[in-house]
């Protein structure tokens, strides 16, 4: 079996999406074997994709508020993995970005997931990414994070932290006020095991 650095040298030089794309592939994700928080999203957005660095934009710094972490420790990779369904950006639709590109998961996301096997704790953030992990469990976005309690506590729903979400949070009060400090918890407690 590869390594997980030489299995992240192949994605870093990744094409297969490149014919249904205007724009050139960047590949933009975070990993290593010792990681103990996954996050799953969807694709990275314009920014992330311009600096390399997953959630680089106002929808990062809202996760990382929720998460109760850092900056740095975002971005340590012995702390958190960053793996969404794609790994490039999707380009604009209509109404925001288009979703990510299937091509990705089907060719990368389980050798990827093999080498995270120190993972303590995965969020799952938007409608793509629950699809593929929930798959009929939940019925969209607001019913799958109201039912987080059902999916165990090593695994959570979240809704996008886009400020293009700024009405359903509006709408949804008990997300702040029900899951975040249960989800800050458990991002302290998963993180906290590296230093046992």
């Amino acid at each position: 079996m590869e390594t997980l650095d030489q299995l992240l040298e192949r994605i870093a030089c990744c094409q297969i999406c490149q014919p249904h794309l205007s724009h050139k592939v960047r590949p933009v994700l975070q990993a290593a074997s010792s990681a103990k928080v996954l996050i799953v999203g969807q694709a990275p957005g314009t920014k992330a994709a311009a600096s390399g660095l997953p959630f680089d934009d106002p929808s990062g710094d809202r996760l990382r508020d929720w998460l109760g972490v850092s900056r740095e420790q975002f971005y340590d990779s012995s702390l958190f993995a960053i793996v969404p369904m794609g790994f490039c950006y999707p380009g604009k639709g209509r109404s925001g970005d288009l979703p990510p590109r299937g091509e990705c998961a089907p060719a990368w996301r389980e050798p990827l997931l093999a080498h995270l096997k120190n993972i303590q704790l995965t969020l799952v953030i938007g409608q793509y990414a629950q699809a593929y992990h929930f798959g009929k469990q939940c019925g969209g976005v607001t019913e799958c994070v109201q039912g987080w309690q059902q999916h165990g506590s090593h695994i959570m729903p979240l809704p996008h932290p886009s400020p293009r979400n700024n009405l359903w949070l509006r709408r949804n009060p008990w997300f702040e006020i029900e899951l975040l400090p249960v989800l800050k918890a458990r991002v302290a407690s998963a993180i906290a095991q590296k230093r046992l």
